[in-house]
């Protein structure tokens, strides 16, 4: 079966937040095998909510040979073992011990109910595309047409 090079955004805001990604990346080591890239580990602070606590970040990079909902099959139960509650809904966020989010699956485009790929806000993200420049600066955008490099040089201060 043909593996496919993933790159999944991991942030954490609460507890040991070092310890939380480099668990992560264990586990998900565990999973997919060993990363074909990871990036530094960059603080940030809190997207889309309110909230006394800075957000560690790292992007890693994965060849597999699991499908899109494989793969969020087991990025989900990777964070329930790590402690995450809930998920997001409706656009809500909070505080969480792991966030794993999928952010590119090869150049396909998936539109579920489960899953959307690319990640639709990932352009958006300085934490996602400062810790992704660092370990893929020429990928390219899938619907943007535009690398990493270009939509971080785009991303408002």
């Amino acid at each position: 079966m043909r593996r496919e090079r993933v790159y999944l955004g991991l942030g954490t805001n609460s507890g040991n937040k070092q310890d939380n990604l480099q668990r992560a990346i264990e586990a998900l080591s565990l999973a997919l095998g060993l990363p074909a890239a990871c990036s530094s580990f960059m603080e940030s602070e809190p997207w889309g909510f309110e909230s006394k606590n800075s957000f560690l970040n790292c992007v890693v990079a994965f060849d597999t040979h699991l499908s899109p909902i494989e793969l969020l099959n087991t990025t989900e139960e990777i964070e329930r073992r790590l402690g995450r509650t809930k998920k997001s809904i409706g656009g809500q966020y909070s505080d969480r011990t792991i966030d794993i989010d999928i952010l590119f699956y090869g150049n396909k485009l998936i539109k579920s109910e489960r899953l959307t790929v690319p990640h639709p806000l990932l352009h958006l993200r300085n934490f996602v595309l400062q810790p992704l420049h660092e370990i893929a600066p020429q990928l390219t955008h899938p619907t943007m047409g535009r690398t990493i490099s270009e939509l971080l040089a785009l991303l408002p201060e």
